[in-house]
């Protein structure tokens, strides 16, 4: 058996550069790959949490911006891990194969109520030194805004927080999109 491979010739090459134009494939205006962001933003978000969390960790106030966020869609998937947190962790998380062993729904509340709640809550649930729990916050939209304001300000949030490890939209079963398992940082015995 031959291991030669087929060479096309210039009538096959020009024949599929034809199909691809037909098809609506247009060449690359670079060839070169997107690497993602760079390695220091990660390394800068890291010491500003590793900061926040130094820098008076039993205040139970004030620990999460009232600014402006970023709008999410209410079918928006959230998804936010540590890039050091395990993939085996982040894979059961995503899955909802964590127990989540606490739980806080947001329907009803204003911005303000809403923010207060959740930060008690997982001040709370730190404390109770809970490993996952489940935050529902609907895809409803508020006041005059047109996007969901209590998610997206959920998702930035709980980027924010110091003992949250990772986050995501929950299955299904557990409200989809309209939630979120939030994994928490275990804190020692000591504190």
């Amino acid at each position: 058996m031959s291991r030669r491979r087929h060479r096309p010739d210039d009538d096959e090459i020009s024949a599929f550069r034809q199909a691809l134009s037909d098809a609506g494939v247009r060449p690359l205006s670079s060839n070169r790959a997107d690497p993602g962001r760079p390695r220091r933003a990660d390394e800068a978000a890291r010491a500003r949490r590793e900061a926040a969390t130094s820098a008076g960790e039993d205040a139970a106030s004030g620990r999460t911006s009232d600014g402006r966020v970023e709008a999410v869609r209410p079918s928006e998937y959230l998804d936010f891990f540590l890039p050091d947190m395990p993939y085996r962790d982040r894979q059961q998380l995503k899955r909802g194969q964590i127990a989540w062993e606490a739980g806080l729904d947001l329907h009803g509340y204003t911005l303000e109520e809403a923010r207060a709640e959740l930060e008690t809550f997982l001040a709370d649930a730190a404390a109770n030194r809970a490993r996952c729990v489940l935050v529902v916050h609907g895809k409803a939209w508020t006041g005059q805004a047109d996007y969901p304001v209590i998610k997206s300000h959920v998702n930035a949030w709980l980027r924010e927080w110091p003992s949250v490890l990772a986050f995501c939209s929950a299955t299904e079963a557990d409200g989809g999109t309209g939630a979120v398992y939030v994994m928490l940082r275990r804190q020692r015995d000591g504190r």
